[in-house]
């Protein structure tokens, strides 16, 4: 399992904060079989950088340009089913690995209800995602949804980029992904 130690020293977070998630992402890791070391890197890789390193569990609001897309009546805001003024803000990102838009909180609660019965209603109260157990657990739920065990077990660099795509279709900050990634890679091999 993963320990604080190797968790500040793979995210570069105060140790404060790993100790706040350690044993939420102990317990994501094993509900969604996230336990060798390639799949435990590639999963450090991609939540560090949509957390800022386990700084932010909810998304940094500007609005930027981007962010504006997310409220009706935009296409961007249909395919979130933002479907209220006010939605874009509320269905921010949250969690560690950033779930944006009404129907994605909606099915996170409906997906990790089926793993931890107790979760609530993420689409009633987003900001629960926040929390750390939440935050971990909706960032394995989306992991085993886009099947990325199976990219992380080819433990190639081509595999983490495939990896990287489906996460951000952007691919936003790809050589800070692949730097956690290595750093897990060492850590966890040490």
């Amino acid at each position: 399992m993963v320990t604080v130690v190797q968790l500040v020293a793979i995210m570069g977070c105060r140790p404060e904060r790993a100790v706040l998630f350690v044993d939420a992402i102990n317990v994501t890791f094993a509900e969604f079989d996230i336990l060798s070391v390639p799949r435990m890197s590639a999963w450090c890789g991609q939540v560090g950088t949509e957390s800022g390193g386990l700084t932010y569990t909810r998304e940094i609001w500007g609005p930027t340009s981007w962010q504006k897309a997310y409220e009706p009546p935009s296409a961007k805001a249909t395919e979130l089913g933002n479907t209220r003024p006010g939605d874009g803000l509320r269905y921010r990102g949250h969690g560690l690995i950033q779930t944006t838009g009404r129907y994605n909180h909606a099915r996170a609660r409906d997906g990790l209800r089926k793993h931890f019965p107790d979760a609530p209603d993420f689409e009633l109260s987003p900001e629960l995602l926040e929390l750390p157990r939440w935050a971990a657990a909706s960032a394995g739920l989306y992991w085993a949804d886009k099947g990325l065990n199976a990219l992380a077990d080819q433990d190639t660099i081509e595999s983490f980029t495939a990896l990287t795509r489906r996460v951000n279709r952007a691919m936003l900050k790809l050589d800070e992904r692949i730097a956690y990634w290595k750093k897990g890679k060492q850590v966890f091999s040490s």
